[in-house]
């Protein structure tokens, strides 16, 4: 019995000492991790352990298809984030989505933000802020501009800026998003370097080119920027399917008393031979930027950025020839008008597998260093900070490839338009040049981008109408065979538009406006 009790007693000793042991091995670990070296000890769990989201881009021309390339690599080593990324194939994609219910952790979308700002597809941003991330701070103006009628906001759009901020911050100069047309240096030097600041003197370059390089197209346009140039040099505000703004009253913008002009002149550049007829109906975004850096066009009209990547596509290709952007005004009437809230806005959707960690993400990249990392790159690698208050960028912002393959601003899940536009300010550059001209003369009237349809209802149908019905009959104007066949088919146009329900849109559209004007007032 004695020796059956000691031998107990050695026991309870033993596995006294490894308990002992296992809380020293417990307590003295310095990450505050149970030892993994500890015999029967589960391995932890890593605090710095990267979790993947899934992201879709409602986006099929989206240049960056996948997680990878500097940017996202530091982005996730901040946040502990990686995306996998799905690029839609079409703009029914995400509809069908939404109707079937699968729906990944986050969307980003510019068409269905609308569609996507409601409880049962997304949680609420504010409310997942007061719970998760009550030190993210969104100033008023963007949270009124999202709020949606049931009080919650479900995004916050990029590239948006106030006219204040964009006063306040003269490095930021907009971004490539606005139209400009290049042309060819060469070619204008030896036809005496003419003049090209009036929209008549334009037209005799044109006619010039024609005459004396009866091989070459004078204009070729990129297929998504064949107006607003144009548009703007007669003064009309906003596109073809879009709102204006006249003695405190909306109404469609085919009704400005500008637009014929601008349908007279379209067709004067058709009748004299300066544009082709089959550009209206290119389906391809790459055929422009073929004609013109293969020799086989004057003057190329697509963004403010179309000289510098033009030339860099030029330079690559073995050529000689340059391209120098036009003025962006060559007009007394020249203006801009920005209606925009900005392009596109994330949503974490109520599929999300941790919308927690979710919102800490966006939170990140709404940071002025998340901001920063988005938009230019790798601070050090890609830029240095200017005491001027600009980035010194390491790179030619122009050069797709390398902007492309190291992720820079296409990120932007979270951003702003005063930090987009400072990527565009580059000393010496011509796109810095054609921004600069431009915000001297733009008009901010976000007002307007507050006139917001909703899905399925009446007044998205008769818009939706009307704005096919333009696409259509906007090119027989153009191609008219005469001046006074383009001023009927235009007459005949916006009756059509009255004819669906434009006076019952209009309607809507300043009832909508009145009410929502008011979040602007200081």
């Amino acid at each position: 019995m004695k020796r059956n009790k000691g031998k107990k007693a050695l026991l309870l000793s033993l596995i006294l000492m490894m308990t002992i042991a296992l809380m020293s091995a417990c307590g003295n670990n310095n990450d505050g991790q149970v030892n993994n070296s500890v015999v029967g000890s589960e391995p932890p769990a890593k605090s710095n352990e990267v979790k993947e989201l899934s992201l879709f881009i409602d986006a099929s021309w989206y240049p960056v298809k996948e997680w990878k390339g500097s940017v996202a690599e530091k982005i996730t080593e901040k946040t502990g984030i990686k995306l996998k990324v799905t690029v839609a194939t079409d703009d029914k994609q995400l509809p069908l989505m939404i109707a079937s219910g699968d729906l990944p952790d986050l969307v980003f979308t510019n068409a269905n933000i609308e569609r996507m700002s409601d409880s049962k597809l997304s949680y609420p941003w504010n409310e997942l802020i007061e719970k998760y991330a009550p030190d993210f701070k969104i100033d008023p103006t963007r949270i009124a501009i999202h709020t949606m009628d049931d009080g919650n906001f479900y995004t916050v759009r990029n590239s948006f800026a106030t006219q204040e901020e964009m006063a306040n911050n003269k490095y930021s100069v907009g971004s490539d998003g606005n139209p400009g047309i290049a042309v060819r240096e060469d070619i204008l030097k030896e036809l005496g370097n003419p003049p090209i600041d009036t929209i008549d003197n334009f037209i005799k370059v044109l006619g010039m080119v024609k005459q004396k390089y009866p091989d070459m197209i004078p204009l070729i346009m990129d297929k998504d920027w064949i107006e607003q140039y144009f548009l703007q040099q007669f003064g009309v505000e906003g596109l073809l399917d879009g709102w204006y703004e006249r003695d405190g009253k909306v109404d469609y913008a085919i009704r400005q008393p500008e637009m014929l002009e601008f349908f007279k002149f379209m067709n004067r550049l058709y009748r004299e031979g300066y544009i082709l007829a089959e550009n209206f109906a290119y389906t391809n975004d790459q055929i422009d930027d073929q004609y013109a850096t293969s020799g086989k066009a004057f003057a190329h009209s697509h963004t403010v950025s179309i000289a510098d990547m033009d030339n860099i596509k030029v330079k690559n290709a073995g050529g000689s020839y340059t391209f120098q952007m036009l003025p962006s005004a060559i007009s007394k009437s020249t203006k801009a008008v920005s209606s925009g809230l900005g392009f596109a806005g994330t949503f974490i959707t109520k599929k999300n597998k941790d919308p927690e960690a979710s919102i800490k993400f966006l939170e990140y990249l709404a940071s002025d260093e998340g901001k920063k990392l988005t938009m230019f790159g790798v601070e050090g690698e890609h830029w240095t900070w200017n005491e001027e208050g600009y980035p010194n960028l390491k790179y030619d912002p122009s050069d797709a490839d390398f902007v492309n393959s190291n992720g820079i601003k296409w990120w932007y899940l979270y951003n702003d338009g005063v930090m987009e536009g400072m990527l565009s300010y580059v000393p010496g550059a011509q796109k810095t040049k054609a921004l600069m001209e431009r915000k001297a003369f733009t008009v901010y009237k976000p007002e307007l981008g507050l006139i917001q349809l909703q899905p399925d209802s009446d007044e998205k149908t008769i818009k939706t109408k009307i704005d096919e019905m333009i696409k259509n009959e906007k090119v027989k104007i153009y191609l008219a065979k005469s001046e006074e066949e383009a001023v009927a088919n235009y007459e005949s146009m916006v009756k059509n538009a009255e004819k669906i329900g434009l006076e019952r849109l209009v309607d809507w559209a300043n009832q909508t406006y009145q009410k929502k004007k008011d979040l602007f007032k200081k």
